[in-house]
């Protein structure tokens, strides 16, 4: 039975991709750490420099029609970062491209400025989702799996440390987007050197290479068949299709990806519900 639903959810995706891309969105609200500009999560030693919530220059504060209190003018906070920077070495008098530890001044859009506001409405809301069984069941029942934490703002699997991290249940818009979420992530970690052993899972060297787009194709194909399994709505299906879109074309669209890509997932799916592949 399983076998069948995977291809139904495989057909449906590759009919998606062939409409088109469907633009697709973060399933959960960032009640996070948060540049007001850009609407991205700050990352690294920034989420231990700053407090919750949207972060701007005094700059982009003046240009939006805003300012900073004035009680609040020295309280700035700084947001690191690195650049890189051209340096001359001494001995060889070659020019080699260094890491330069830099910093600017932000303040928290909500708490220390007038005249702007957050650009999340959402932020600080929290939604009534109850736990799916037939999900659960499937989460529970990932015996070799490694621990889950929820903190909010991110979703990610973290080969090194073999553990994964979520937002709330409660931080998303619907149960059946946490549980795709959780699906996606679960799916990465079988490709874990002490589970499934895949390739594209070892060799990730950096965000956007082609053993990264692999292996987020194999986890969003995944994680949609095992809401398949469990019977969750598929309206989550043209979101993973988007979302398997924008990787597909940093591969050039090699027709043979999703095929391969799919076959990956298949054997993550059913390792998660216990059927076990000898590594290869």
């Amino acid at each position: 039975m399983s076998n069948v639903i995977y291809q139904m959810i495989t057909d449906a995706i590759y009919e998606k991709l062939k409409a088109g891309v469907i633009p697709w969105r973060q399933p959960w609200v960032a009640n996070g750490i948060i540049s007001w500009e850009s609407q991205k999560a700050y990352r690294g030693v920034n989420l231990l420099l700053l407090d919750p919530g949207e972060y701007a220059t005094l700059n982009q504060i003046k240009k939006a029609g805003g300012r900073v209190k004035s009680a609040e003018i020295k309280n700035y906070y700084r947001v690191i970062f690195w650049k890189m920077d051209k340096k001359t070495d001494e001995e060889s008098g070659e020019e080699k491209l260094v890491p330069i530890l830099r910093f600017y001044k932000v303040y928290n859009v909500g708490m220390q400025c007038e005249g702007i506001k957050p650009k999340r409405k959402t932020a600080g809301v929290k939604f009534d989702n109850q736990p799916i069984e037939e999900a659960e069941a499937i989460v529970s029942g990932y015996a070799s799996g490694p621990r889950t934490v929820h903190v909010p703002g991110r979703a990610f699997y973290r080969p090194a440390d073999d553990f994964i991290s979520l937002p709330p249940m409660e931080d998303f818009f619907t149960a059946e987007d946490y549980y795709a979420t959780r699906f996606h992530e679960m799916v990465h970690s079988t490709g874990h050197s002490s589970r499934l052993n895949r390739p594209d899972m070892q060799n990730i060297a950096a965000f956007g290479d082609e053993s990264y787009s692999k292996e987020e194709l194999v986890a969003e194909i995944g994680a949609a068949m095992l809401c398949g399994v469990c019977g969750i709505d598929n309206s989550i299906l043209p979101q993973s299709a988007s979302y398997i879109h924008s990787w597909m074309r940093r591969l050039k669209e090699d027709p043979r990806l999703i095929i391969q890509a799919a076959a990956q997932a298949q054997k993550a799916a059913d390792y998660i519900q216990g059927i076990s592949y000898a590594n290869e």
